[in-house]
C-alpha cells in the first residue's frame, strides 16, 4: 500500500522562540570520536570532526528537548553557534559550517572569478572542481573528449591554474561527473557539503547532507564565512518491503515525484527511513537522492547502514566506515522523531514507473503507460534510448542494463532505437570495461560517450531528427524539461530506470511492457525478457582507470591566473552598483512569463555553456526560452519605448542603455531546475530590479538575493492575472524590511485606474544588506574593508 498522511505537527516546530540554554561545553567520554580520520584519500589534514558534531548536537538537544530527525542532526551538528542559533523549522535562518564545497566546471568559472575578487590566498574550506559539463556528445567518448579539450582549452587552463593557486582539488576532463566522483571519493556519513549543481544531493546515498547552491554561496564558504540556509522542514518517506524483478531504486523517486510534484519538496529535506532502506544499494540510494532535486527538495538523505559501509570499503575508505560505526547512533533518526509530512511506500508492491514528457513529476506506472501513450498521442516510436548520467551510472546500474542487453543478444536481436551509454566516472568505465558490461552494451548497439554529463544537460549534437519534428526519447536521467536534451521543443523526453530504457530500446516503441509483453527473436519466435540482474559492487573491486586528478602543488606562490581582456569565454567581474535608496517609479515589465519557467528557460545550457565564464556574452541568452504571456511566443517582447518587438536580452539592453530598471512577472515555481546562478546574474547584469512571481524554487530565490535583486511573491497569487505585460509599475523599494510586505503600484497601459498589489518576500536583515550594497559579494568586500 502506498499512502500519504500528515504527521503530527505540534511537537515539531513550536511557535514560541527558544529560550537559550546556559552555556556549557557538552563533553563526550574519552573516546573513539577523538580519532583523526581524514575525510578523503586525496587530501591531507582535513579531518572528519565527529567529536565537534556530537558536542553541537548535545547542546541543541538540551535546548530543544525533543527527538530529532536525521536531517536535523546533520544540520544542527554543523551550526556555527549551537548555543545562540534560533531554531524553528521552516522559519529560522541557520548559519552553518559545511565540511566541503564542490563545483562543476560550468559553474566553477563564475564562482572562482567571484572568489578571486575577495583577495584571499587560499580557500578556507576543502574544495574541489570537476570538469564534466563542457564535453559535447557527438561521436563517442575518446574523440568527444579530445574535441572538448581543444575547444575548451582556455577555460580548462584557467580552472587548472586557479584551482592550483587557491588550493582546490581539480578533476580533469574525462574523470567523470561531479556527483559520481563525490560519492566515490568525498562523501561521508553525517557530513554537510554544498555544491554548485542542483543534483549535489546525490551524496545523500552515503548519509551526507549534500545541498545544491549557487556560486555566490560557494564563494562565502570558500572564504570561510558561515553559510546561511532557511531551516528546512522535513518530509519523511518510510520504506517497507523490498524491491524485486523489474523494479529499481529509480522507481522510488519517480513515484515520490508523482506524489509531491515539482514544487512539493520546496523548503524541505526528504528523509528516507524504515526497514525497506536496507534492501537498497548505496548507489541506489544515491540515485533516489539525486533526483530529489526535481521535486524542489533542499536535499535528500538516508540513514547510515551496512550497505554504505560496504561501499566505503569497496572504494578504499573502510577507515571512514569504521569511524562512522563509532558515531552510528547519530547517523539516523531518533526514535519518536516526527516529520512535517510522511509518505509510506511498500517496495514489494511498487511498480516500475516512467515519468514525462516535459516534466519529471508526470508519473505513470508501466502497467498504465501504453494507455497513456495512446490517450495523449505521444509519438509511439522510440528514437533514442540513453542510459548513464549522474543519476544512474553505477556499477549496479550498468550490470543490470547489460544483463538485459545480453538476454536480447542471446536471442539474436539488438536495440531497435539508437542507444547511448554515459559512464558516470572513469572508475566506472574502467571497471565495466574490465568486467565485460561495456563490451556487451557496445555489441547491443550502444555508443559509449565520454565520462561526462553529455545529453543530460543538452551537450548532445543530435542529428537523427530535424528540429521541430515530434519524436520520443527515453533516458535514465533526472530532468526532462522541454528542449533540455537536444534543444528540440518537439522532443518528448521520458525518464525511467536504466532497465526500462534498455527494454524499450529493444522493442523500439513506448508501448512495450517487459513485464507482460513478448518480443520476437531473430527467427521470429516469441520470448519474454528475463528480469534484470546485477551485483551492487564489483566482486574484484573497482579499477580506478586513468589518473585524472590534479592536486594543488605544495608551493602555490608562483602560479599565475590570467584572464585575457579580449577573451569571449572568460571575463573579470565588475561589482554591481549599490541601491540608490529610492523607490523605482514608472518602470516597465520586461516580460510576463506564462507557465513553467525553469532555469533552462532563463539561461539555457547546451551551446551556451561555453560562455559560463563571460557574463556579458552569456547574458544574450537571458529568458530566451520563457513564454511571453502577451503573445504565447518565446523571445519576442515589445519594447515599451520603441513599440517594436525584439529579443528579450536586446530589449533589456535597450532599457539599461536608457538608464531604466525593469521587472519580470513570473508564474509558479519560477526558477526550478538547475542551480545555475547565471539565471540570476544575467537579469542583474542587464539592469533588472525585481522578479515578481507566484512562487520561487529555493536555489533560484537565494541566487537572486545574492546578486542584489528582489525576488518577490504575490501575497495573493491571483494578482498575477491582474497585471498585463504592457503595464508600467512603481516598486516601493524603500518599504523593504524583515517580515513586512512591499507595494507594487500598477499603472495599466489602457489608462484605467492605478491599483496596488501587495508583495511578500523572505529577506532577513543580512540579506537586506546585500540588496542595499548591490550584491552579497559587495557586502563581503565592504565588511572586509575593501570598499
Amino acid at each position: 500500500m502506498i499512502s500519504t498522511r500528515l504527521a503530527r505537527l505540534g511537537a515539531l516546530a513550536p511557535k514560541s522562540r527558544l529560550v537559550l540554554a546556559t552555556r556549557g561545553l557538552a563533553t563526550v567520554s574519552d573516546s573513539p570520536l577523538d580519532k583523526k580520520v581524514e575525510m578523503t584519500n586525496w587530501e591531507k589534514g582535513n579531518y572528519i570532526n565527529y567529536k565537534k558534531m556530537s558536542e553541537n548536537l548535545n547542546i541543541v538537544r538540551q535546548r530543544l528537548q525533543r527527538p530529532l530527525t536525521y536531517a536535523e542532526k546533520i544540520l544542527y551538528s554543523h551550526l556555527d553557534d549551537p548555543h545562540g542559533q534560533e531554531i524553528e523549522r521552516g522559519t529560522s535562518y541557520l548559519k552553518l559550517r559545511p565540511d566541503r564545497v564542490a563545483c562543476q566546471d560550468a559553474t566553477a568559472q563564475m564562482a572562482i572569478l567571484q572568489f578571486m575578487s575577495a583577495g584571499m590566498p587560499s580557500v578556507a574550506t576543502p574544495s574541489t572542481v570537476h570538469c564534466d559539463h563542457l564535453i559535447e556528445a557527438q561521436v563517442g567518448g575518446d574523440k568527444d573528449l579530445a574535441r572538448a579539450n581543444d575547444i575548451n582549452k582556455e577555460v580548462y587552463d584557467f580552472l587548472a591554474s586557479s584551482t592550483g593557486k587557491y588550493n582546490i582539488g581539480f578533476w580533469k576532463p574525462g574523470s567523470g561527473i561531479i556527483h559520481q566522483i563525490i560519492l566515490e571519493n568525498y562523501a561521508f556519513p553525517g557530513g554537510l557539503m554544498i555544491g554548485t549543481d542542483s543534483h549535489t544531493p546525490n551524496g545523500g546515498g552515503l548519509a551526507m547532507a549534500a545541498i545544491g547552491v549557487g556560486g555566490a554561496d560557494a564563494v562565502d564558504v570558500m572564504a570561510g564565512l558561515p553559510w546561511e540556509l532557511k531551516a528546512p522542514k522535513v518530509i519523511g518517506v518510510k520504506l517497507t518491503g523490498s524491491l524485486s524483478g523489474w523494479t529499481s531504486p529509480k522507481d522510488i523517486i519517480l513515484k515520490v515525484a508523482g506524489l509531491l510534484t515539482v514544487k512539493g519538496g520546496t523548503g524541505a529535506i526528504i528523509e528516507y527511513h524504515g526497514p525497506g532502506v536496507d534492501s537498497l544499494s548505496c548507489t541506489g540510494m544515491g540515485t533516489i537522492c539525486n533526483m530529489g532535486a526535481e521535486i524542489g527538495a533542499t536535499t535528500s538523505v538516508f540513514p547510515f547502514n551496512d550497505r554504505m559501509y560496504d561501499y566505503l570499503k569497496a572504494t578504499k575508505r573502510q577507515h571512514i566506515g569504521d569511524f562512522s560505526r563509532e558515531y552510528a547512533k547519530e547517523l539516523r533518526e531518533d526514535e519518536g522523531a516526527e516529520y512535517d509530512q510522511l509518505l509510506e511506500i511498500n517496495l514489494s508492491e511498487l511498480e516500475p514507473h516512467i515519468n514525462g514528457p516535459f516534466t519529471p513529476d508526470l508519473a505513470t506506472p508501466i502497467s498504465k503507460f501504453k494507455e497513456a501513450v495512446e490517450t495523449n498521442k505521444w509519438p509511439e516510436e522510440l528514437k533514442v534510448g540513453l542510459i548513464g548520467s549522474c543519476t544512474n551510472s553505477s556499477y549496479e546500474d550498468m550490470s543490470r542494463a547489460a544483463s538485459i542487453a545480453r538476454d536480447a543478444l542471446d536471442h539474436g536481436i539488438k536495440s531497435k532505437a539508437l542507444f547511448t551509454v554515459t559512464p558516470g566516472s572513469e572508475q566506472i568505465r574502467a571497471t565495466i570495461a574490465r568486467d565485460g558490461q561495456l563490451q556487451t552494451l557496445e555489441e547491443f548497439g550502444g555508443v559509449i560517450l565520454a565520462n561526462a554529463c553529455g545529453p543530460c544537460i543538452g551537450q548532445w549534437d543530435r542529428r537523427d531528427v530535424k528540429k521541430g519534428d515530434a519524436n520520443s526519447i527515453i533516458s535514465s536521467y533526472n530532468r526532462n524539461f522541454t528542449g533540455r536534451n537536444d534543444a528540440n521543443p518537439a522532443t518528448h523526453a521520458f525518464v525511467t530506470s536504466p532497465d526500462l530504457v534498455v527494454a524499450l530500446s529493444i522493442a523500439g516503441t513506448l508501448k512495450f511492457n517487459p513485464l507482460t509483453d513478448k518480443l520476437k527473436d531473430k527467427d521470429g519466435n516469441e520470448f519474454m525478457l528475463k528480469p534484470p540482474t546485477g551485483d551492487g559492487l564489483p566482486a574484484d573491486g573497482y579499477d580506478p582507470g586513468r589518473d585524472t586528478y590534479q592536486a594543488p602543488p605544495a608551493d602555490r606562490t608562483s602560479i599565475n591566473v590570467a584572464v585575457s581582456p579580449t577573451s569571449d569565454r572568460l571575463q573579470i567581474l565588475a561589482g554591481f552598483q549599490a541601491w540608490d535608496g529610492k523607490d523605482a517609479n514608472g518602470i516597465p515589465i520586461l516580460i510576463k512569463c506564462h507557465g513553467k519557467t525553469t532555469t533552462d528557460h532563463i539561461s539555457m545550457a547546451g551551446p551556451w555553456l561555453k560562455y559560463r565564464g563571460h557574463l556579458d556574452n552569456i547574458s544574450n541568452n537571458m529568458l530566451i526560452g520563457a513564454i511571453n504571456a502577451e503573445n504565447g511566443e518565446a523571445n519576442k517582447v515589445k519594447n515599451k519605448y520603441t513599440g517594436e518587438y525584439d529579443a528579450v536580452p536586446a530589449t533589456a539592453r535597450d532599457y539599461k542603455a536608457r538608464g531604466i530598471k525593469w521587472v519580470v512577472i513570473g508564474d509558479w515555481n519560477y526558477g526550478e531546475g538547475s542551480s545555475r546562478e547565471h539565471a540570476a546574474l544575467e537579469p542583474r547584469h542587464l539592469g533588472g530590479l525585481a522578479i515578481i512571481t507566484r512562487s520561487f524554487a529555493r536555489i533560484h530565490e537565494t541566487n537572486l538575493k545574492k546578486q542584489g535583486m528582489l525576488p518577490l511573491t504575490f501575497a495573493d497569487p491571483a494578482d498575477y492575472e491582474k497585471i498585463q505585460p504592457e503595464d508600467t509599475v512603481d516598486l516601493l523599494c524603500t518599504q523593504l524590511a524583515v517580515g513586512e510586505p512591499m507595494t507594487l503600484r500598477v499603472h495599466p497601459h489602457d489608462g484605467s485606474k492605478t491599483f496596488d498589489i501587495q508583495l511578500n518576500h523572505t529577506f532577513n536583515e543580512s540579506q537586506i544588506e546585500w540588496f542595499h550594497d548591490g550584491s552579497a559579494l559587495n557586502t563581503m568586500a565592504r565588511k572586509s574593508g575593501k570598499n
